[in-house]
C-alpha cells in the first residue's frame, strides 16, 4: 500500500498484481527469479518495494535529501506502538482472534503477535542475525493463545528498552544494515521498524471501531506518525 501510494504521488503509472488471487502474477514474480513481496518491476528489472531508495532509482524519482527522525524519537515511538497493540489486542472478543483480516491470510491474534515480532526481528539484527526474507513472515506456534501473544509483546518490549540502555550513544547509525531488501542503514531499518509496527498498531485500533464498534483504549495519537515514511491509508482497499 505504502508503495502504490508513492507511485501515485509521483504520478508513476503502475500495474498492481496479487499474488494470492492471481496465478499469472505468481509466474511473473517467479520469472524475475525471486520470491519477495512487495516486488516493484520494470521489464526485467526489479527491486523490493519495501525501498524507497530503491524504487526511486528504478524509475527515475529524485528523492532529494531524506531526513529521518532522530533515533532515540524513533525508539520513543516503538515503545508507544508496542504498549497500545498490547491494549487494543486486549480488547479483541475472544471468539473473534482466528477471524481473517480482509483480502489477507492472517488472523487478527496473528497480526499481533507479527507486530511483536516486526520489533524482535530488529533486536535479532542487533544482536547479529540478518533480516532474511523469512523474518517477516513467521507465524504464532499453533494454539498460542491471548495470554501468551501478550507475554510475547511484553517480553519484546522488555528487551528492546534493554537494548537501546546500551545502544544509546554507542551505535553506528551511518553504518549498513544487513537486511534482505536493499543497501539501507541502520538508522533506516530502525525507522522502518518504526512506521511497520506502527502500521499495524493503526490496523489494530482500526478493526476495533470498524469492526467490533470498540474503542480502543487510550488510542495513539495520530501526532505519533509524523516524520514517518508511512502509509496514509490505514488498510489497502
Amino acid at each position: 500500500m505504502r508503495t502504490k501510494e508513492f507511485l501515485g504521488k509521483h504520478n508513476i503509472p503502475f500495474l498492481s498484481r496479487n499474488v494470492l488471487t492471481d496465478v499469472g502474477a505468481v509466474e511473473e514474480l517467479q520469472a524475475l527469479g525471486t520470491r519477495q513481496l512487495p516486488v516493484i518491476a520494470r521489464g526485467k528489472d526489479w527491486v523490493n518495494g519495501q525501498s524507497l531508495k530503491e524504487i526511486a532509482r528504478l524509475v527515475g524519482i529524485d528523492l532529494g535529501s531524506l531526513k529521518h527522525l532522530p533515533p532515540e524519537e524513533l525508539v520513543r515511538r516503538i515503545d508507544l506502538v508496542l504498549d497500545g497493540a498490547a491494549r487494543f489486542f486486549a480488547q479483541f472478543p475472544e471468539d473473534h482472534l482466528g477471524d481473517q483480516l480482509p483480502g489477507r491470510p492472517r488472523s487478527y491474534a496473528q497480526l499481533a503477535w507479527h507486530l511483536f515480532n516486526v520489533v524482535d526481528a530488529f533486536l535479532e539484527h542487533e544482536a547479529g542475525i540478518p533480516l532474511a526474507t523469512s523474518a517477516y513472515n513467521r507465524v504464532p506456534a499453533a494454539g498460542m493463545a491471548r495470554p501468551e501473544i501478550l507475554a510475547y509483546g511484553s517480553d519484546v518490549r522488555r528487551r528492546f528498552n534493554e537494548w537501546w540502555q546500551t545502544a544509546n550513544g554507542h551505535t553506528d547509525w551511518n553504518g549498513k544494515a544487513k537486511v534482505y531488501y536493499g543497501d539501507v542503514s541502520r538508522h533506516e531499518f530502525l525507522e522502518r521498524t518504526t512506521w511497520h509496527a506502527g502500521q499495524h498498531s493503526r490496523q489494530l485500533m482500526w478493526v476495533l471501531e470498524d469492526k467490533f464498534q470498540i474503542a480502543p483504549e487510550r488510542p495513539i495519537d495520530p501526532a505519533t506518525w509524523q516524520g514517518l515514511p508511512m502509509p496514509e491509508k490505514v488498510w489497502d482497499s
